[in-house]
């Protein structure tokens, strides 16, 4: 292979992984890492976990230092130290050394860029208070930890995924937090009603939620900062949480002249391949293919970073023997308190901005069989394509399995699975384990009947009084329970002795607590003659669980 001259610029996820599998490949490769701040391997992932206490070494963290990396993998490694332009034509790079101010320029054969994104900060008046911080490393994970001290009020600023981590982690130090969500429902990457339990367990722990409202503004006050919200609504905070989303930080491959997608993120080959060829990119500032779809998208995440870093590698080291990166899903899970919640692939409104024809099914049950003790539930909802019944998309959320089952439903979508496929799937099954019948099974049997018309499910409960609502739940569970419309409670036990209370002229729709039970009351409907629909996820799946009859969402 010769003597190859290759540069990497920025470390962490995509960076580290594809210089150590380029020297796994290539023992006599020069290899020369640039990373502007000090830290080149870190895991930032479980930053929010340090400054909540639930990591407690801050050491953990650094995955790999610059002596081990040096250590390790014979790299040179180059902290403080800043690339500032890229000489295509001349295959080099000009460096400047923070410390001194020095300029220096590096050959190259090979150039990676692993620059990753950088938190959105929109010009607000007084955003540049000192209390509003963002994470992205170490350093900003210091400040926080160091502002984060108990008692101390925290306003969190948007409800993804850092959102929700650092709301839950803020109180874990005992803050008081206020989380705002521009969108009316946290975690705005799931459908509404899949978020409902998030949300009900952030309130259970004293955290308030704000949502259909953004910051418009922060004004400086004696010992505090105000927060004004677009609402006019002013919230009093010791230390703000930036958390709005990411923009890509690719100024230098704009300056090279490389292609870039229309929000700036670099646009590669399914080989990480730039505009120009002897330039690779990988992580957090690139467009890659959707992995249903095959639009270029953008995933900031460190799974997909990972492997697009070891295949630039493997191209450049084994040519036609490399496997081209396939794309990503966007498999992705947080977790607030005792609850997670999760997606892979499309969801629903995503699939309805899109145009695309889908179905969906919501399914309640435990994580492992219900008889044995510490069952936990879990809500699981699939969306497929009608005409071929392949898996389109899957969310879940509960407080256990919840991984397990995002897992299993991201390898059936790679693999082209469909709705019968998750019928006959095997599960490892022992009671402290699993059911018999795995909820994805059960997602698939719901399915399956949706498509062979066995049941029709509706996913939200009609206000038309001409819709006769009938609640199949016990008498006890649904006075404590209401539902919040007029129903009609006949239990299913009974159902068949009261069908001369319903009127069979007109609609009705049948509610349970889990989506079950609707379902068998809704078949001795439909064979008695009766319209009928299910409540599809019944009221666990669909309504707020510690505000009984408010609509999630």
């Amino acid at each position: 292979m010769g003597t190859q001259k290759i540069i990497v610029i920025g470390g962490v996820a995509a960076g580290a992984s594809f210089a150590a599998r380029l020297r796994r490949l290539d023992e006599h490769a020069q290899i020369t890492l640039l990373e502007r701040g000090p830290d080149v391997s870190f895991a930032n992932c479980g930053l929010p976990y340090y400054v909540g206490g639930e990591i407690t070494e801050r050491s953990a963290l650094a995955v790999q230092t610059p002596e081990s990396l040096t250590a390790l993998l014979a790299l040179d490694v180059r902290t403080g130290c800043e690339a500032v332009s890229i000489d295509r034509a001349g295959r080099r790079v000009e460096v400047r050394y923070l410390a001194d101010d020095r300029h220096e320029w590096l050959a190259y054969d090979r150039l990676m860029l692993a620059p990753g994104a950088k938190p959105l900060r929109p010009s607000l008046p007084g955003i540049d208070d000192t209390r509003v911080m963002t994470l992205r490393n170490l350093q900003d994970m210091d400040r926080i930890a160091t502002a984060a001290t108990p008692g101390r009020r925290a306003v969190v600023i948007g409800a993804g995924f850092i959102g929700v981590e650092m709301s839950e982690q803020l109180r874990h130090k005992g803050l008081s937090v206020h989380l705002v969500e521009l969108q009316p429902q946290i975690f705005p990457q799931l459908d509404a009603p899949m978020t409902a339990l998030l949300a009900s367990e952030l309130r259970a722990h004293d955290i308030e939620i704000i949502l259909g409202d953004g910051v418009a503004r922060f004004e400086p006050v004696v010992g505090e900062l105000n927060c004004h919200l677009n609402s006019g609504r002013v919230l009093a905070a010791d230390l703000v949480i930036l958390s709005i989303g990411v923009m890509p930080d690719t100024a230098l491959a704009r300056e090279a002249g490389l292609a870039l997608g229309p929000r700036g993120h670099i646009v590669v080959n399914n080989f990480m391949q730039t505009s120009d060829p002897a330039i690779y990119a990988a992580g957090d500032a690139v467009l890659t293919a959707d992995r249903l779809s095959g639009e270029a998208v953008n995933l900031p995440m460190g799974g997909p970073a990972n492997r697009q870093g070891r295949v630039a590698a493997d191209h450049i080291c084994l040519g036609g023997k490399a496997q081209p990166y396939p794309g990503s899903l966007g498999t992705a899970i947080v977790r607030g308190f005792s609850v997670a919640a999760g997606i892979t692939g499309w969801s629903e409104k995503r699939l309805q901005a899109a145009g695309r024809t889908y179905e969906s099914v919501t399914v309640n049950a435990e994580h492992h069989a219900g008889y044995y003790p510490g069952a936990q539930p879990i809500t699981l909802k699939i969306l497929w394509e009608p005409a071929s019944g392949r898996l389109l998309g899957a969310q879940a959320t509960g407080c256990e399995g919840i991984d397990k089952r995002l897992d299993v439903l991201a390898t059936a979508i790679i693999a082209g699975m469909t709705i019968d496929d998750l019928c006959h799937l095997e599960f490892a099954y022992a009671p402290p384990f699993g059911a018999a019948k795995d909820v994805i099974n059960l997602a698939g049997f719901a399915a399956c009947d949706r498509r062979d018309g066995l049941v029709r499910h509706i996913t939200e409960l009609p206000q038309d009084p001409q819709v006769q609502i009938v609640d199949v739940r016990g008498k006890a569970l649904a006075e404590a329970f209401p539902l919040p419309v007029a129903a009609l409670n006949i239990p299913f036990p009974s159902l068949r002795d009261n069908l001369a209370r319903l009127d069979r002229t007109r609609p009705v729709v049948t509610v349970c607590a889990m989506g079950k039970t609707s379902y068998f009351a809704a078949r001795v409907l439909a064979q008695e003659g009766f319209d009928v629909k299910s409540f599809s996820g019944g009221v666990r799946g669909n309504l707020d669980p510690r505000s009984p009859g408010k609509v999630s969402g």
